[in-house]
């Protein structure tokens, strides 16, 4: 099993010794988050940031904001996170209630301040290949797994199944750029792909990201090429991945339902934030340099 702990540690330690750095030439390092409502899933990933926080040495500002508030309120506090100082960068925990527009929020954050790399602003730096711009962590995560693992990627097929802007679309960029650890041939398919399992038969990696749990099955995946579970779905308290792990019986390298690629996106969430701080220590030139 290709589990996410080993790598998300090497991460945050490296994001450690950055951190101490920055307290050194006396500049401490702060992550904001938005949550509106009470989704229980949502809650427990903020928390989760929070506390990772808390042991690196990172200040944390939670904003909390109920189900009923407006979406003014939302705006205001967004506001608040861009104006505020001691916030390198923050973000608006997805999903937001009904009645309000997630990607309008997420266009009001400063794209030097959107640490999860998801403003249209960063997105199109991502897509013309650009470095020195926050990228989106999810994707980041699983490009640090395949490097972690020695998984080959430069010049292999990669198959991503599912074209979501917050990790099927992302994650096609991200593999297709000419950069060590990508360099890949990305093919992306979807739910209206009706024959896409044979996209997925012929590929040395496939990456389950549509929100679809077990959608991918032992009988879809090439012997021999790694399955990686991307997309994650809540059933009551349980989550479930795209990828079935009876995966593993044919595969050479699996992610595990838990453990994987959600512990390693929380890292690079950390790891985009200091960067920030860096950069706002460079005298406030610009964003970068990113992972």
């Amino acid at each position: 099993m290709m589990s996410g702990a080993p790598v998300a540690e090497a991460v945050l330690a490296d994001v450690g010794v950055r951190v101490a750095a920055l307290g050194r030439a006396g500049k401490a390092v702060g992550l904001g988050t938005i949550l509106v409502g009470d989704d229980p899933a949502s809650a427990h990933y903020v928390a989760r940031k929070h506390e990772t926080c808390q042991r690196l040495g990172i200040a944390s500002v939670d904003i909390r904001l109920t189900a009923d508030a407006s979406p003014e309120d939302l705006f205001a506090a967004i506001d608040l996170l861009n104006s505020d100082p001691v916030v390198d960068g923050f973000l608006v925990q997805n999903p937001v209630p009904p009645g309000f527009d997630y990607a309008e929020a997420l266009a009001r954050v400063w794209p030097a301040k959107d640490v999860d790399g998801l403003h249209p602003v960063n997105l199109g730096y991502l897509a013309l290949g650009e470095p020195g711009h926050p990228r989106p962590c999810t994707p980041l995560g699983i490009r640090a797994m395949l490097a972690h693992y020695e998984v080959p990627v430069e010049g292999r097929s990669v198959v991503v199944v599912g074209r979501g802007p917050t990790l099927g679309r992302p994650l096609a960029l991200l593999l297709s750029l000419k950069e060590p650890g990508a360099n890949a041939a990305v093919t992306v398919v979807h739910t209206g792909v009706k024959d896409w399992p044979e996209h997925t038969r012929r590929a040395d990696i496939v990456v389950g990201a549509a929100g679809v749990p077990h959608m991918i099955t032992p009988d879809v995946v090439a012997p021999g090429s790694c399955v990686i579970g991307g997309g994650m779905t809540w059933q009551g308290r349980k989550a479930l991945s795209d990828v079935d792990e009876r995966c593993a019986e044919v595969a050479a390298w699996v992610t595990p339902r838990l453990g994987g690629v959600g512990v390693t996106t929380v890292a690079m969430l950390l790891a985009n934030t200091v960067a920030a701080a860096e950069a706002s220590l460079r005298l406030r030139a610009g964003p970068g340099p990113f992972p």
